[in-house]
């Protein structure tokens, strides 16, 4: 068998009396080892700038009004079953990232029988409800997987498949930063779906693990981001284990989905343009959908710092110097900092002002996206200003409403782990029609706060 069975598990009251049980815990191996594969894959500095971030967590909820049978006798053994053929192709991601003694550097490393935790859960609670565009977070939490991480391992990927009887199932992934990106990520999840639908169409989907592309053009870069890494509540801090934000959301946070249709993005951009004149020629989606939500978000929740920092991810597969397949594996990808005068963000023309600043930003990406790039783990462990931060992650040009493992589309998909790092998502509509979907979670007087701005700032215009 490709996969290895631990548990079933038998409750007790207590866990009866949980809005959800937990039916199987088993861990699953690649079908079959190609001859050729790597056992070992080294860290790139791209990689080793996300090592010690918190793991990305996603959750995809599905309809399926089937009955409970056929999720447990059909539907979870053809997950599983699909799961250990997709591991064949994606071999790395059954291993763990380690840091020899011998190395100067962490590694991914597999070896034959490592594999990747999977769990099945049955949940009480209410799948409209989790599946909605809005929900209260903490009702979501056990929904998510836990990724095993240590002093001297971490695992890459863990699964969990949670089945709400007769009404749906939602499939979670958590991912190791220093592993995945969210292009990674997405790909692998595609190749997954496809596999479970027996799509031999895997052209466009297959991997590529090649680190030289990156390492060869870029040496020096690695070693710089180690020594900080090692002398970071050093010396020769060779931990793996991730930060955890313990500032995270109260227990009534409400995590909300919200979209801007084309015909708002457009408005957005006619309206900049007017107002703005000369100053801006070109103008992006991204540049317009993130103005408008930071502009909402400082109004709702009004911080106090005289400036706020906003992180935006860039990925450079075909930025740098030679670009590289859009399929490469791991992480290609950087976070660019940009700081936006508070008292102008909570203004009128908060929108505007947010506007200028990122593309002011994104004009310098595009002049040299790795100009400073030997210092960027020092500056992340030791900023110079600590302001209010907003961030994003996830890109509409993922495609995540496209996952489907036979049984339709997704009805929602939710970045369940910018809950505590207060960043919000992007991703395209469910509806597939061109617009942008953007999640993000906030205590409940914030969130009304936001939605109510969010609503009105699109009927002013």
């Amino acid at each position: 068998m490709s996969y290895t069975f631990l548990s079933l598990f038998s409750f007790s009251m207590a866990q009866q009396e949980q809005s959800f049980k937990v039916i199987e815990v088993c861990n699953i191996e690649p079908f079959h080892e190609p001859s050729q594969s790597p056992t070992s894959l080294p860290l790139t500095f791209f990689d080793l700038l996300w090592l010690r971030f918190p793991p990305v967590q996603r959750l995809f909820f599905y309809e399926l009004t089937n009955s409970p049978s056929f999720f447990y006798e059909t539907l979870v053994p053809n997950l599983k079953n699909s799961l250990s053929l997709t591991l064949q192709l994606f071999l790395p991601l059954s291993g763990h990232i380690v840091w020899p003694i011998d190395s100067s550097k962490p590694i991914i490393n597999y070896v034959r029988g490592d594999s990747v935790s999977f769990t099945v859960v049955e949940s009480k609670e209410s799948f409209e409800d989790l599946s909605s565009n809005h929900c209260e977070a903490s009702k979501r939490h056990h929904l998510i997987p836990l990724l095993k991480t240590s002093h001297e391992k971490a695992s890459l990927v863990s699964i969990q498949v949670t089945l709400f009887p007769n009404n749906g199932f939602c499939i979670g992934i958590t991912t190791h930063h220093a592993a995945f990106d969210g292009k990674s990520s997405t790909t692998f999840m595609k190749s997954w779906s496809y596999i479970t639908c027996s799509n031999p169409n895997l052209e466009n989907l297959t991997p590529c693990f090649d680190r030289s592309v990156i390492e060869d053009h870029y040496n020096g870069i690695s070693e710089a981001y180690v020594d900080v890494l090692m002398n970071h509540h050093g010396p020769n801090n060779k931990n793996l284990k991730v930060w955890e934000f313990t500032d995270g959301l109260k227990n009534d946070a409400v995590k909300s989905l919200f979209e801007l249709s084309p015909s708002n993005i457009q408005k957005l951009k006619n309206h900049a343009k007017s107002e703005m004149k000369m100053k801006v020629i070109n103008l992006s989606t991204f540049s317009v959908t993130c103005a408008y939500v930071i502009s909402c978000l400082a109004k709702a929740e009004e911080p106090k710092d005289e400036k706020v920092s906003f992180i935006f991810s860039v990925d450079c597969r075909t930025r740098l110097e030679h670009s590289i397949s859009s399929m490469y594996f791991g992480n290609c990808v950087v976070g660019h900092i940009i700081k936006l005068e508070t008292k102008k963000l909570m203004g009128r023309d908060g929108f505007l002002s947010a506007l200028e600043g990122i593309n002011e930003g994104l004009n310098k990406v595009k002049n040299g996206v790795l100009d400073g790039a030997e210092n960027w783990v020092h500056d992340m462990l030791n900023p110079e200003d600590i302001f209010k931060l907003y961030s994003t992650g996830g890109s509409p040009r993922f495609e995540v409403y496209d996952i489907d493992f036979g049984f339709g589309k997704p009805k929602k998909v939710d970045m369940a782990s910018t809950d505590k790092t207060g960043a919000f998502s992007l991703s395209e509509s469910k509806n597939h029609n061109g617009g942008i979907e953007i999640g993000l979670a906030l205590n409940k007087h914030e969130m009304e706060a936001f939605s109510t701005l969010f609503v009105q700032g699109l009927e002013a215009i």
